[in-house]
């Protein structure tokens, strides 16, 4: 579980993460990172599981496979951010294995960290000529 002090409650969190915040996309989870403007605050994380990724259990199941998922990288995340990880309907068959890794490629491009086992991309090395 996530610690107190690093959940998202409000609504008004929420659509700051969405609606100012940008956005990585991957086939089974979209990830939404904000930032609150002050880097003191612990970053506060939120989930949305809608009805399309299935029941009750089911959406259930896969907010505490993120919530676990999420609780291991929160140390990485920015001081005073918002992130809202939101579920596509693929993960609700998806393996723990690929939630995480798809996770890691979309904080990846959000915050520019570095995944173990990948190699960073190196800029395009150009001559001067056009």
């Amino acid at each position: 579980m996530l610690p107190s002090h690093s959940r998202m409650r409000r609504a008004g969190e929420f659509a700051a993460a969405i609606r100012g915040g940008r956005r990585a996309g991957r086939p089974t989870l979209v990830v939404h990172l904000s930032d609150r403007g002050d880097p003191r605050h612990a970053p506060l994380v939120g989930f949305v599981v809608s009805r399309a990724v299935g029941g009750a259990v089911v959406r259930n199941r896969v907010r505490r496979r993120l919530r676990h998922l999420v609780r291991a990288r929160l140390d990485m995340l920015p001081g005073g951010s918002l992130l809202v990880v939101r579920a596509n309907p693929p993960a609700a068959s998806a393996r723990s294995e690929q939630l995480a890794a798809e996770l890691d490629v979309a904080l990846d491009r959000l915050i520019g960290r570095r995944v173990p086992g990948r190699t960073p991309r190196s800029p395009a090395v150009t001559d001067g000529r056009a």
